[in-house]
């Protein structure tokens, strides 16, 4: 088994047994899509450590020239900040002190229409490399989102990175992706014709 591989296997049992990948249940993504398997944020940001550890493993899987390249990281609220913010600091951990700190950028959600960016972080993206993160990837839609966001700010999207990749995603947004755990999440529905839903069966709620 090679060392990433190791890596990838050790997070996905340990994601099992903290009860963060949840499994044959009924969940609403957010997204307009249903499914049977999910990953609870809550689960994985209740202790800082926790996701500390998962993005030092994640970093541990990023091409060296990634780590170097990447100037700004950013993610969708609210997991996809925290690790975003927790990944912008590890990597200046990986760097030299004279490399010039790596900064954060958060995107906030929408209701109506998803992924935004402020002014502020649009300045900050401006002319720079992006690393986007977030703690899922289910259909791919949210990062591709983000990545419009980046471009129309004037930043280059250099790759995405994810806690967990369900292997669904339906967008493809030109760059590497690179997930510390990845499964095969089963069939994933459209809201309005969820087969779950016509069973009658209740949505698991947190």
């Amino acid at each position: 088994m090679t060392k990433a591989a190791g890596i990838r296997d050790n997070a996905l049992q340990e994601l099992q047994r903290a009860e963060v990948l949840m499994r044959d249940g009924h969940f609403d993504f957010g997204n307009g899509y249903h499914g049977t398997v999910y990953l609870n944020p809550h689960q994985l940001f209740r202790y800082p450590s926790t996701i500390w550890r998962f993005a030092q493993d994640l970093i541990d899987l990023l091409p060296p020239a990634l780590v170097q390249q990447t100037e700004v990281v950013a993610g969708p609220a609210t997991g996809g900040a925290l690790l975003a913010h927790t990944i912008a600091g590890l990597l200046d951990s990986r760097r030299s002190l004279t490399h010039p700190p790596c900064r954060f950028a958060p995107f906030n959600h929408d209701p109506a229409g998803g992924p935004t960016l402020r002014a502020f972080y649009r300045r900050e993206i401006a002319d720079r490399r992006v690393l986007l993160a977030d703690d899922v990837r289910n259909t791919g839609k949210t990062f591709g989102r983000c990545a419009e966001l980046v471009r129309e700010a004037g930043g280059t999207v250099l790759a995405t990175v994810e806690i967990c990749d369900r292997h669904g995603s339906l967008a493809d947004l030109g760059v590497p992706n690179i997930a510390l755990a990845e499964y095969t999440a089963g069939e994933t529905y459209p809201a309005a014709t969820c087969p779950l839903c016509a069973d009658g069966r209740e949505i698991t709620r947190f």
